[in-house]
Parts: structure tokens; sequence; C-alpha cells
């Protein structure tokens, strides 16, 4: 595809769900099926979501089969984003052959033999959504997908924690650490330049002057994990791997690769280290390659099952 003239956020996750798909680690993924709790119509199991975007892990649970009796609080601070997956998410639903009932605009219904799901999608910052339900509200299983690398772990961690009931579980899938690879090479000793400065610009962000991301997110949850009061369950590599086929890049993710460009661009644009004219000549090539269907993009994560220590039984 031509290089877009524009960019959508909601067209970006939307494309990356198919990479995402294939990315996940499946050692992981069982081995969070394994140590879900059992739920009933009685005791249902209560999951939160922060970072939720377009709803994509509702559709990969419920199309798993992985939820039978649930409610499912999803959050976002991005309201187009929730609105969005407002809209989609009933769609998607009655596609499968789900009952969908819309008890409000906040909470979607979905029901089926054996399987009975309430969704209530939010758009609300992740501090007022903790201030507002600590001491409230606790969940089973809280999911951050795609979201521990954009924030300060060591004081968004302990918060997300603290919403989790004793022996909870957190599951944080496609986590970044430290990996941006683009083949075929073009400059080598500029590739790992770019690499190099892109990562730095994410152990440099800053949001309302507060620090906001970490390059190697993925192997300092460990110990971040561990600080919080949570055991690791399960790890293991779920690493974006994106490139062309016989028929070209699958679903949309020719967009998705031009997209990845365009955020390393803005991110790096005026960098000390990198000269403006070479650097918008690397980008020109890589968008060139994508449209020719000869460009590799790998991203190193890791997919990480924690879970929070019961207390000690008399």
């Amino acid at each position: 595809m031509p290089i877009p003239r524009t960019y959508s956020f909601t067209r970006y996750l939307s494309a990356k769900k198919s990479v995402d798909d294939r990315a996940l680690n499946r050692y992981v993924w069982q081995s969070l099926v394994a140590a879900l709790p059992r739920s009933t119509p009685e005791q249902p199991l209560h999951i939160l979501e922060v970072g939720a975007g377009l709803g994509a892990m509702v559709e990969r649970l419920v199309a798993g089969n992985m939820l039978t009796h649930a409610t499912y609080t999803a959050i976002d601070m991005e309201p187009t984003l929730i609105a969005e997956a407002r809209r989609r998410l009933p769609q998607w639903a009655a596609a499968q052959g789900l009952q969908v009932h819309q008890d409000s605009q906040e909470q979607l219904h979905v029901q089926w033999p054996g399987q009975d799901i309430r969704v209530a999608a939010e758009a609300i910052d992740l501090r007022r959504f903790v201030t507002r339900e600590q001491g409230q509200r606790t969940w089973d299983l809280l999911i951050a997908q795609a979201f521990l690398d954009l924030v300060d772990v060591p004081t968004t961690l302990p918060a997300l924690v603290s919403l989790l009931r004793p022996g909870g579980l957190l599951y944080c899938p496609i986590t970044f650490d430290g990996g941006t690879v683009f083949q075929p090479q073009s400059d080598p000793e500029f590739d790992v330049a770019i690499e190099a400065c892109y990562h730095q610009t994410m152990d440099q962000r800053l949001v309302a002057g507060t620090p906001s991301g970490d390059s190697c997110t993925g192997r300092h949850l460990f110990a971040h994990l561990q600080a919080a009061g949570a055991e690791v369950l399960a790890a293991g590599s779920s690493d974006w791997v994106v490139f062309a086929g016989p028929d070209g890049y699958a679903a949309d993710e020719a967009y998705f690769l031009h997209c990845i460009i365009h955020t390393m661009h803005t991110a790096l644009t005026g960098h000390p280290r990198l000269e403006p004219g070479r650097l918008a000549a690397w980008m020109a090539q890589r968008h060139a390659q994508v449209e020719q269907g000869t460009l590799v993009y790998i991203a190193h994560q890791l997919d990480v099952l924690g879970r929070v220590s019961a207390p000690m039984q008399p």
C-alpha cells in the first residue's frame, strides 16, 4: 500500500490485532487458563483490563471459550477508543452468533449456552480509576497488554496490584523488551544508531512531567512484580514478526508497518545524534520497502503472568 497521508490510531490498533494474535506466547496463555479460578453464575470471574483500546482482548477471551461467567471492566483514557470499542464489540459478538444485549451505553451483555459475560467499557484515566476504586472493589484478573512499557512501572504496578484480590492474577502480554529490528539492513551503522536513539526516547519519555517508559520493561518486570508483592507464574517471548508472504502482508499489516515507521520518525525528529537529512532518507527507504513488500520488522517483547501473594493461613 502507498504511504498514508494521515494516520489513525484506531486503525493502527485494529491492524495490530493480527500481529498480536501471532505474537502472544501460548505457554503463558495456557498458564493463565490453568490459573484462572472456576466461575459460576453465583461467583462470576471479575476481570479488569487497563489500556483496553478497541476491546481486542475481550474478543480473544470470549472466542477462546476462556470465560463462562464473568464481569469484564475495560478502561482506557482515550474516549474515542472506548466509543469505538462500544460500537465494535456488539457487532463482533453478533457475528459470532452470540446473544447480545445492550444493558446500557456503557455495558454489554453477551450470552451463549454456558457463557454469560457482562462487559463495561469506560473512558477514564488510570489514576482517577485507582483512586475511585481502591478499597471499594477487587478483581480476580487484571490485564495490561502493551501497557506497562508506556508508564512508570515502579509507581504504577503497586497501584494495579492493590486492585487485585489476594491470590489475584496479573497478565501482562506484549510488554516491550529492548529489541527493534528492520531487515534488510539499510546502513548497518545507522541502523544501530536508529535503534539506540529510539529506545532512548522511550527511556526519557515524560508525560505531564512524570517518567513514562522503559525500553526494557519486559526483563525488568520480574523484579518489579516481586517488589509489588507478586510472584511470576509464567513468562515467555511474544515478538512481533511482520513480513510479506506470497500474497503480500497479512490483513492490514502494511498499514501497521507504515504507522511504526511514522511513530519512530516523529520520536526521532530533532534527535541530536541523528543528522536530519540522513534520518529522513532512512525513513523514506523503509516506507518504500513496505510498498515493495520487502520490509521485515521484528520487535522483542515478553508476556508475563504474575500472582499476588495470598495471606498466610493461621
